[in-house]
C-alpha cells in the first residue's frame, strides 16, 4: 500500500506528539528510554482507544529517531532552551510538558533535515492541542524561534 504525502505528513505529526508523550512519561516515571519506546511502539501506535477514537498509526523511524536524538542530545538541546529562554525561566522550571516538546523540537532542529519552520508549526501545534486555552503556543513558538536561528541559521 502507497501512502500520499497528506497521509506521510500526519504520520510524522502523530510521531512527533508520540514522542513529546514519551518524553515526558520517561522524565515522569523514570523509565528509561528502551522501556518507553518499546511501550510506546507495542500499545500507542494504532491503539484502539474506544469504540469512536483510534490513535493514529505514527511514522516509526521518525518517533524513534526523534525520541533517541532527544535523549542521546539532551545536554546540548537544554543548552540551547536555556539561552532561548529570559534568565528568570531556565529549563527546569518550564512545565514538564513544555520541556518535553522543547527537547523533541530541540532534537529536530539540531539532528534532522527537516526546516525549522516544519518543526516549529509541528510543535506549536502540538503545544496548542496541549494547552487549548493558554499562552503556550505563542510561548514556545517564541522560543522555538529562538532556537531554530541558532541551530539552523541557513533556515532565515
Amino acid at each position: 500500500m502507497t501512502l500520499s504525502g497528506n497521509q506521510k505528513r500526519k504520520m510524522k505529526s502523530a510521531s512527533r506528539l508520540y514522542a513529546v508523550q514519551a518524553l515526558f512519561q520517561m522524565e515522569s516515571s523514570g523509565q528509561t528510554v528502551d522501556q518507553v519506546r518499546v511501550e510506546f511502539l507495542d500499545h500507542r501506535f494504532g491503539a484502539e482507544v474506544d469504540d469512536a477514537t483510534d490513535m493514529i498509526e505514527g511514522d516509526v523511524d521518525h518517533f524513534r529517531k526523534t525520541l533517541e536524538d532527544a535523549v542521546n542530545y539532551q545536554a546540548p538541546i537544554d543548552q540551547m532552551t536555556d539561552r532561548a529562554l529570559v534568565a528568570a525561566w531556565p529549563i527546569d522550571r518550564i512545565d514538564p510538558t513544555i520541556r518535553a516538546l522543547f527537547r523533541a523540537a530541540g532534537a529536530e532542529l539540531l539532528q534532522s533535515d527537516v526546516p525549522a519552520k516544519v518543526a516549529i508549526t509541528e510543535y506549536v501545534a502540538i503545544a496548542n492541542a496541549f494547552f487549548p486555552e493558554g499562552k503556550e503556543g505563542k510561548f514556545v513558538n517564541a522560543v522555538l524561534d529562538h532556537m531554530a536561528r541558532e541551530a539552523k541559521p541557513e533556515d532565515f
